[in-house]
């Protein structure tokens, strides 16, 4: 029988198991400790876990951490990770470096059901949900770790379409028994599935970002296929329903289209859909995929569209463009590793 991996439990789900096997409660919390504020290789390095336990633990469990399998490295200090994800398949995590910060970008799906005509990840088709051991993974056993300071979910796949695994990572990351972070540093993006998105912001304190790339319902459609199910409308409905404090941060992401959503026309109808909410727009350069028909929009029309919105209210920035060089757009170099293998 194949062993269960240890990593991605949370302490309640140790705790279980700790009282199944009739062992002092306060053992679960050791468990914890060693899982996610120390670095060790093995079950048998818990070492103020007696030899009995740590048997018992290894006849069941793997610790089930992996390293990443690849690495590439831009010119601008991205570096683009690929993890094992089982069966031969992979996720990509981004480690992107800034003078006052560092940020990790990482995946909680492979592949994608969402179908969005601008993501590589979702030409991939979907082949499965990350665990939250799989998720916290890519953190763990990042080299550059401890120079972490945020955590983005943007990487490859919908995260609140595996709403379970990620609301687990996330426990796991911001409990004090845990990895002990501040949920302030992390930010998930969703394109908004309901009625998932109301239980993360319940059930979570981590910044949210909404992919919306257009402000009409006909576009955003063609874009994005979840808009004939969750229309932004709704999804604007229920983000206006709940109080995030001011320190919970809304953003919306929008990725410039030539011609298709980069007017007046689109500065107008954002600037109304998103009047009275406290938010940023951050505006995002495409970098063309293969087998679509969508362009950049031009340096000149981003830079307008930016002083528009921003003179409407709504304040927008433009997310700096990393990893260029890399293969940056989510999902290329794992389709590529899927389509030629490492011997």
């Amino acid at each position: 029988m194949a062993k269960e991996p240890l990593f991605g439990k949370t302490l309640q789900e140790l705790e279980e198991w700790i009282a199944g096997n009739g062992l002092p409660r306060f053992t679960a919390a050791q468990m914890a400790d060693w899982l996610y504020k120390k670095d060790i290789g093995s079950i048998d390095q818990m070492l103020n876990l007696s030899k009995a336990v740590r048997e018992k633990l290894s006849a069941g469990f793997n610790l089930g951490l992996a390293g990443p399998a690849s690495v590439s490295e831009s010119s601008d200090g991205t570096k683009k990770y690929l993890f094992p994800a089982g069966n031969g398949k992979f996720v990509e995590a981004a480690y992107i470096p800034e003078a006052e910060r560092a940020t990790l970008c990482i995946s909680t799906q492979v592949g994608c059901k969402m179908g969005c005509l601008f993501c590589m990840t979702g030409k991939q088709g979907f082949q499965g949900n990350l665990t939250s051991g799989e998720i916290l993974n890519q953190i763990k056993s990042l080299p550059k770790r401890e120079k972490l300071t945020n955590i983005v979910y943007m990487g490859m796949g919908e995260p609140l379409d595996n709403l379970e695994n990620v609301l687990r990572s996330l426990e796991i990351l911001t409990s004090g028994w845990g990895f002990g972070m501040s949920p302030r540093r992390i930010t998930v993006s969703t394109i908004g599935l309901l009625p998932a998105l109301r239980r993360f912001i319940e059930e979570s304190e981590a910044h949210l970002a909404i992919s919306l790339h257009s402000p009409f319902e006909d576009e955003r459609k063609k874009l994005m296929p979840v808009e004939n199910v969750f229309p932004l409308e709704k999804v604007l409905e229920v983000i206006r329903k709940y109080d995030f404090g001011r320190q919970r941060r809304i953003s919306f992401e929008y990725i410039m289209f030539r011609g298709l959503n980069d007017t007046q026309r689109h500065v107008n109808r954002l600037a109304a859909l998103l009047n009275g909410l406290r938010c940023r727009v951050n505006l995002i350069r495409f970098h063309p995929i293969p087998a679509t028909p969508l362009q950049p929009s031009s340096e000149e029309t981003l830079e307008k569209f930016l002083v528009e919105l921003n003179r409407k209210g709504i304040r927008t920035t433009i997310r700096a463009s990393r990893g260029q060089d890399i293969s940056a757009a989510c999902g290329m170099l794992s389709t590529k590793m899927k389509s030629h293998p490492a011997p």
